[in-house]
């Protein structure tokens, strides 16, 4: 029984990740890879 409500935490957690994750156009992905290249920002600002 426990096993069952184990797994369903973790379902609930990946759930919840999965919706409040950051969603980024594909321009800004680019922007952010060449600012990067440029030594302007780095990818994890």
């Amino acid at each position: 029984m426990e096993k069952k409500q184990n797994q369903s935490t973790e379902n609930f957690i990946k759930d919840i990740r999965r919706r409040t994750r950051r969603v980024f156009p594909s321009e800004q992905k680019i922007m952010i890879v060449m600012k990067a290249q440029r030594g302007e920002q780095s990818v994890a600002e």
